[in-house]
């Protein structure tokens, strides 16, 4: 399946890559962004790949398989940034590009439970192969607390019916563990679907968003990731951050404000770039989408 690189050229251009330039691709995912960056500069930049999905790695060197470049993949987390960079006894880098989407892959191939849409097992983690400490959204919706679930679907989904959607949740568990995520669509659409007649998102929308970023810890690894990232640019080197929720975006925001007020970095967008009519016809995923671009001083 062909996956579609999310406002590619903004964030690319955003970077201001130069020969020579080492390069982390934070979120390699499909690959879209580097393999335009390989074919934009070749082996003139160095490009480090992280992704905690294995199958990362393969797809894009399927992708880049004919052309010139020297890329490297890392199995692990952008919020590892530092630790990754210091294995390979690299310390500073000229950019970091971040895409905290959800790829198209792990949406319509990876069957780990990411879409509504599917019946599939309920994980909804990033990582293929889970070890006994890997938290899935299985574990969340089965054994937590029900004011603990109904904070996470408030807090990360902005849900108004967390409380209902949660003691549903609790009620439905009790007769039978929840195991795919059409069992828990199902809870949801009993819990609050007639609320959501005539609205344009389906009812489960915003508490599978909500599971997604606490399984993964999606919010505190962002916040880890600007910290760690601003350290390990260069002076003068950037930062491109693409968001797709309001929650997202708020984090960027607020962390690259921080770092302008202590005089570490500049803003190069007061306002976020979003995508242009065409993209979001061709690729309606990035409707949501918006770019922030920091440079280090």
């Amino acid at each position: 399946m062909t996956h579609i690189p999310v406002l590619r050229d903004e964030s690319i251009n955003g970077l201001f890559i130069k020969k020579g330039d080492i390069i982390v691709d934070g979120t390699l995912g499909g690959g879209g962004h580097t393999l335009e960056m390989i074919k934009r500069f070749g082996k003139d930049i160095k490009i480090i790949g992280l992704d905690l999905d294995i199958d990362a790695k393969e797809r894009t060197l399927k992708n880049i398989n004919n052309l010139d470049s020297d890329f490297i993949f890392v199995n692990s987390g952008f919020q590892d940034i530092d630790k990754v960079l210091k294995d390979l006894n690299i310390y500073k880098v000229d950019g970091i590009l971040l895409d905290l989407g959800i790829s198209s892959f792990q949406l319509e191939v990876a069957s780990r439970g990411f879409s509504f849409l599917k019946d599939e097992p309920l994980l909804m983690t990033m990582r293929k192969e889970l070890t006994e400490d890997d938290l899935t959204a299985k574990e969340i919706v089965n054994t937590w607390e029900e004011e603990n679930i109904a904070d996470i679907i408030y807090g990360f989904g902005e849900e108004r019916y967390s409380r209902k959607i949660a003691k549903h949740i609790v009620e439905s568990r009790k007769e039978k563990e929840i195991e795919t995520t059409f069992d828990l669509v199902k809870i949801i659409d009993e819990a609050v679907g007639r609320n959501y007649k005539g609205m344009r998102i389906h009812p489960a929308t915003r508490t599978f968003q909500a599971l997604r970023i606490a399984t993964n810890s999606e919010l505190s690894n962002l916040e880890q990731v600007i910290e760690k990232g601003i350290n390990c640019l260069k002076s003068g080197g950037h930062m491109s951050v693409i968001s797709f929720h309001s929650l997202e975006d708020r984090i960027v925001k607020k962390a690259f404000v921080k770092l302008k007020e202590e005089g570490l970095a500049k803003l190069l967008n007061k306002k976020p770039i979003i995508p242009d009519g065409d993209e979001v016809m061709r690729n309606p995923r990035s409707r949501s989408s918006k770019l922030r671009l920091l440079e280090k001083i």
